[in-house]
């Protein structure tokens, strides 16, 4: 348990670090027009909140201290 809490948290705080630093981000496709079987779409480059990957930081720190400073 406590190696898991450990590889869990370093896991989310390289995470985090990751989105903070601008590098995480999706691809959003939106369809602008169809007629029949043809469509146009456009597809965007969104990043992810930052609150998120701050909150990865955050998370991730106290599993990996709670992993570990955990007896047993």
């Amino acid at each position: 348990m406590r190696f898991a809490l450990i590889v869990i948290g370093l896991v989310l705080l390289v995470a985090g670090l990751w989105v903070v630093f601008g590098h995480g981000g999706y691809q959003q496709t939106d369809t602008l027009v169809q007629l029949g079987s043809a469509k146009l779409t456009a597809t965007h480059d969104k990043a992810f909140p930052q609150w998120l990957g701050v909150a990865g930081i955050v998370v991730g720190a106290l599993l990996a201290i709670g992993g570990f400073f955990k007896k047993g």
